[in-house]
């Protein structure tokens, strides 16, 4: 289209402004039309919106995944002790006592320390709690206080029991795994490893009863109540019987600082069998008794009349009062307690090979243990 002549070129022609009058119209009511659009998209979209959330919620809380757990998991190996461990509360004039347990065998025969038990063993009595909650009074069938332990039965069938492991084969840095009541806490579960073997342990009651333990040392936390418990290793077999617990000694508040101490499983058994067939348990001896107030290294055989026992294996051997005993089987004895504790970790009738001091002088003899009692 032309523009006329007495129009400047640069002026839009009335025609074109009403072009773009039609324009600004259209792009008015596109606009609102789009704006009404993104509403009604909006509103809907946040009512699918709270939708999805809900059910993603939901799918969450309704989540169907399990947790695989090794059979060899600590896990999985609470699960099969656990119900083979009891938990046992005493009551005599003396007082009250809380410890713990294990099955020996389906008939209801459980072993435990001898500590846990001793205040009852003359008048008091003896409950014995299952994982499952039932309650069962104990009879005392027989106790042993210089290896700490102790036999309880109760009236059950078919128990659940634990297998009993090889203490000899256990090395240093073995994982394990310790269960018991400890403060009451019954089914109580705590790991470590095993810190070091043939610790030589000895303990009191302050009723003049003393133990001497070749323990299994263990970081597996261990507190008052979890005594008598089993530590376990990593295929779920008993290697020892929970006994005692090293304190810093401060005040009178005791509890775990990572020393606890187990008797082996083999010198248990061996007690426990004893006590279930005859009621008591006999222990090897040498036939000497000790100077505890020796300060040398070694242990020092009192020069006391009681000294030597006449007729005795160490009487047999050649042994006299006043000689240091420094080695047995090769290894250093650097006091009594550790004499004693290495003695009692033999069998009765075995040959023993004793290096001692007579004068200054080093000799060695072999000695064969008899049993106490005899």
């Amino acid at each position: 289209m032309k523009q006329p002549s007495n129009t400047p070129w640069w002026q839009p022609s009335n025609e074109t402004k009403q072009v773009r009058v039609v324009k600004s119209k259209y792009n008015s009511n596109f606009f609102a039309l789009a704006v009404v659009i993104a509403l009604i998209a909006g509103a809907i979209g946040a009512v699918i919106g709270r939708g999805s959330s809900t059910d993603i919620g939901a799918n969450l809380v309704d989540t169907k995944n399990i947790v695989e757990r090794a059979p060899d998991s600590i896990a999985a190996l609470a699960a099969r002790v656990i119900p083979a461990v009891v938990s046992i509360s005493v009551k005599a004039s003396s007082g009250s006592d809380t410890g713990s347990g294990f099955f020996l065998d389906s008939n209801g025969y459980i072993l435990t320390n001898n500590h846990v038990v001793r205040s009852a063993a003359t008048i008091g009595t003896i409950t014995v709690e299952l994982s499952n909650g039932k309650k069962y009074p104990a009879k005392l069938i027989g106790r042993d206080a210089s290896y700490d332990l102790a036999v309880l039965k109760i009236d059950v069938t078919s128990a659940p029991t634990l297998q009993l492991g090889n203490s000899d084969n256990v090395l240093v840095g073995d994982a394990v795994i310790a269960i018991g009541s400890p403060l009451g806490l019954s089914g109580t579960v705590t790991s470590g490893i095993i810190s070091s073997k043939n610790r030589a342990v000895t303990t009191g009651d302050g009723a003049g009863e003393s133990s001497f333990i070749n323990a299994l040392q263990t970081d597996a936390a261990i507190n008052p109540g979890n005594s008598g418990g089993p530590l376990v290793d990593a295929t779920g077999a008993v290697i020892g019987v929970n006994s005692a617990i090293a304190t810093l000694g401060y005040g009178s508040q005791s509890g775990s600082i990572g020393l606890g101490f187990a008797i082996p499983i083999n010198q248990a058994k061996k007690t426990a069998d004893q006590l279930i067939k005859n009621g008591s348990a006999t222990y090897p001896i040498m036939g000497i008794s000790v100077d505890t107030r020796f300060t040398g290294t070694g242990a020092l055989i009192s020069s006391e009349t009681n000294g030597i026992t006449p007729g005795g294996p160490a009487s047999k051997a050649g042994l006299k009062v006043g000689d240091v005993i420094t080695k047995i089987d090769g290894k250093a004895i650097e006091n009594s307690d550790e004499l004693i504790v290495a003695i009692r970790s033999k069998n009765i009738g075995d040959r023993v090979k004793i290096e001692y001091q007579r004068n200054n002088v080093t000799r060695e003899t072999t000695v064969t243990l008899a049993g106490s009692g005899k």
